[in-house]
């Protein structure tokens, strides 16, 4: 009974033993998935982030290029507001010039035409008046054409100088933007080599730490091996000590048996010898 409870115990644990490695087996699996999803996880949530950062980043540039852009339309309008002012104040100007030249001529030629009048006949009254009239009119109209080649001059010249400034300006924008976009690309490929390399980084560790689970999971699962063949081992090497000392008890038994049925001859002969000496005596009395 001893020995059939002492199996069963052995069973009973064996079969324990079983199952706490399964369970613990099912364990370590699922820690291993919640880790695995965790680091998807991870990795999208980075990769989101990145892309959020992009946008946010192209948002920004597109502001600043908006505002810049407002920015050089306000200022070409002042300086065309700017020029159009000078040219109506050069105007204004040249008007006030010519018409106080138009005065002070007329006025010199009231005079000397008065002068004439009255120094000369009058016969010659209406020539004089009508070759004065000429005159006035030719000098106003040379005055008038040299104030007009003039401000020509000085419209081609101030428009050849706006347009030379804004050639200028236009080529400096447009080397400034060719500098800025190969700056943008340079960045964008570092960026985009800086990404990958991480990513090649993470997989890298992902790979190791995945290996090395692997490795130490095979260890225990030799470890649980080697335990199971010297539980079976120590279970046998018990087994034969029971059997042995069962089999030294039984011995001892038979022995004790055998020796306890020669006392009892031997007591039973010595009372024999006992009883066939008193009847001995009993008769020689």
């Amino acid at each position: 009974r001893y020995f059939y409870d002492q199996k069963i115990l052995q069973k009973t644990f064996g079969q324990w033993r079983e199952w706490w490695t399964v369970c613990t087996e099912r364990k370590l699996s699922l820690r291993a998935g919640s880790h695995y999803r965790h680091l998807l996880h991870n990795l999208i949530f980075k990769a989101w982030r990145a892309y959020v950062c992009q946008q946010q980043g192209k948002r920004n540039k597109y502001y600043v290029a908006e505002s810049h852009a407002k920015k050089q339309k306000l200022l070409r309008t002042w300086q065309c507001w700017l020029v159009y002012v000078d040219v109506q104040r050069t105007k204004h100007g040249m008007q006030s010039v010519a018409l106080a030249f138009r005065e002070r001529s007329c006025l010199r030629i009231s005079w000397a035409v008065w002068r004439r009048q009255h120094y000369q006949n009058c016969a010659g009254h209406k020539m004089s008046v009508l070759a004065l009239q000429h005159w006035a009119q030719s000098l106003q109209f040379r005055a008038w054409l040299q104030w007009r080649e003039l401000y020509l001059y000085s419209q081609n010249d101030k428009q050849k100088q706006t347009r030379a400034v804004t050639h200028h300006q236009h080529w400096e924008l447009k080397r400034c933007m060719e500098v800025w976009l190969g700056y943008l690309n340079l960045r964008r490929a570092k960026k985009l080599q800086n990404e990958l390399a991480q990513e090649h980084h993470r997989s890298r560790i992902v790979q190791q730490c995945f290996s090395d689970w692997r490795v130490s999971w095979e260890c225990r699962r030799r470890m649980h091996a080697h335990r199971k063949d010297i539980e079976k081992l120590a279970a046998r090497i018990a087994l034969r000590r029971v059997f042995a000392h069962w089999k030294h008890y039984v011995v001892l038994c038979v022995e004790e048996s055998r020796q306890c049925e020669l006392a009892e001859k031997h007591y039973k002969h010595h009372l024999l010898v006992r009883a066939l000496l008193c009847l001995r005596w009993k008769r020689l009395w």
